[in-house]
């Protein structure tokens, strides 16, 4: 008898992620499956949600809005500051990413999106905060997760 996807089962998919203009922003395609401890946070909410009740060999396709996936785009997390914040780095353009501690102690990314003179402004948002996400899913296998698996709050 098969397992459907709950809480504490360990969860392989293949997966193709695409914006709303078809763009594929990543896959699994000629990897090995994702694997994740369901329940535990370990992708975003809106994939995890849909994924709850099905089974080995199902196949869906899954439309994420932004609030379930990376969230919308905080204009808080935009600011600008003075070149000299960059001490390591001589040539500083758009597009570049940089990781800087957050207040809370976390590493975050930070996304350079305009260099004028010596003020330079950063975007801490998640590159895809804001975006509707598009998942063709096929669950590969589910599994009960082993109790190190459990403890570690992910899978191995």
């Amino acid at each position: 008898m098969s397992l459907s996807v709950g809480e504490n089962l360990v969860v392989s998919i293949h997966y193709k992620l695409t914006d709303g203009e078809g763009n594929v922003l990543d896959s699994s395609q000629g990897a090995e499956p994702l694997s994740y401890l369901h329940g535990k946070g370990n992708i975003i909410p809106g994939l995890e949600n849909s994924l709850i009740g099905k089974e080995e060999g199902d196949s869906l396709q899954v439309k994420v809005e932004p609030a379930l996936g990376y969230g919308e785009v905080m204009p808080q997390m935009v600011q600008v500051v003075e070149r000299d914040a960059f001490q390591d780095a001589d040539n500083i353009e758009v597009g570049m990413t940089f990781e800087a501690e957050a207040p809370d102690g976390s590493i975050q990314s930070l996304l350079v999106t305009k260099v004028e003179g010596d003020e330079i402004t950063i975007d801490a948002n998640h590159p895809l905060a804001g975006v509707t996400l598009n998942f063709d899913i096929q669950i590969v296998g589910v599994r009960e997760a082993t109790e190190e698996e459990l403890a570690h709050g992910h899978a191995h």
